[in-house]
């Protein structure tokens, strides 16, 4: 009686291991190479026995979940080196993207903390924008008077003798390109280079002060148009003659000559032309001949005795 049980347990326990061994192998074929390709030997092994134990955990994968009581050791092994080897793949692709992103969005935001472009500055506009133009102007030596932060008469003449030296187009507006020579510092030129001399610039529509050869102050002039024009039955030609002339005489005051009024005119040719101020300086030539600034410039002339008589005057 003891004999058969004996062998009974025997049978029962060389069954035991034979199924054990079995389940062993299988569990073994999935976890086999975790490093070279972890997700097809995971698929292999539920692909190849989906039925090799079916009553380890109905609701759970068999080939990521394998049996608790069958290879307990081999399963953890398997889970854990298929993770790490699918982390470091995933990590390496998605660190580039990052810095990828970075490399356009740096140029953009740069460009985009630009500061915005000066707005254009004209006749009527005032504060602290138009002073600072004001300033640069007088410390290039182009009169304006006092700078007050008012962009006014004297301010837009300023201007327009600053676009004459730059070679532009003259409207009295600080615009882009006008802006561009005002900060480049852009100073007319003198054409002698020694004593106390008034130039007359008529390409330009300047009238320079000179002394040695250094520009000390620029002012816009409209000069003749060189148009015809009748007077006394006469055709005479409206031009600025080019020469060297001398201050000859001038009148302190307003004077009323045979073609206009001339407000404190300093003579410089015998034909009676002059620098003188009066009320209208356009951009453009409009006068018979002589070269017009503005009464304030004018005034400014007399204050500085700029032409006194006798001197200079170079018509170019």
């Amino acid at each position: 009686m003891s004999t058969t049980r004996s062998t009974r347990r025997g049978a029962r326990a060389a069954a035991v291991a034979t199924l054990l061994a079995a389940a062993t192998a299988v569990t073994g074929c999935a976890g086999s190479d975790p490093v070279a390709a972890p997700p097809p030997s995971t698929t292999t092994s539920t692909s190849a026995d989906p039925s090799t134990e079916p009553s380890a955990d109905p609701s759970t994968e068999p080939s990521s979940e394998p049996p608790p009581s069958e290879a307990a050791t081999p399963t953890p092994t398997a889970t854990a080196t298929a993770t790490p080897a699918a982390t470091p793949a995933a990590t390496p692709a998605a660190t580039p993207a990052p810095s990828t992103t970075a490399a356009p969005s740096s140029p953009a935001t740069s460009g985009a903390a630009q500061p915005a472009q000066p707005a254009t500055l004209r006749r009527g506009d005032a504060g602290p924008a138009v002073r600072e133009v004001q300033e640069r102007l007088a410390s290039l030596g182009y009169w304006l008077g006092a700078p007050d932060g008012e962009y006014g008469l004297l301010t837009s003449q300023a201007v327009l003798a600053l676009q004459g030296a730059a070679g532009l187009g003259r409207d009295g507006v600080l615009g882009p390109r006008t802006r561009e020579a005002l900060e480049a510092g852009v100073v007319p030129r003198a054409s002698t280079s020694s004593g106390r001399v008034t130039e007359v610039d008529r390409d330009a529509g300047l009238v320079l002060f000179v002394e040695d050869g250094r520009v000390e102050r620029a002012l816009h002039t409209s000069t003749g148009t060189y148009e015809e024009y009748q007077h006394d039955g006469e055709t005479l030609l409206a031009d600025t003659p080019a020469g060297t002339f001398e201050v000859s005489w001038a009148v302190d005051g307003w004077r009323d000559g045979a073609l206009g009024r001339l407000y404190r005119p300093r003579y410089f040719h015998p034909d009676g032309i002059a620098v003188h101020g009066y009320t209208s300086v356009p951009a453009q030539p409009a006068s018979h001949g002589c070269a017009r600034v503005t009464t304030e410039a004018m005034d400014m002339v007399w204050r500085e005795d700029l032409m006194p008589i006798g001197s200079t005057v170079v018509v170019r």
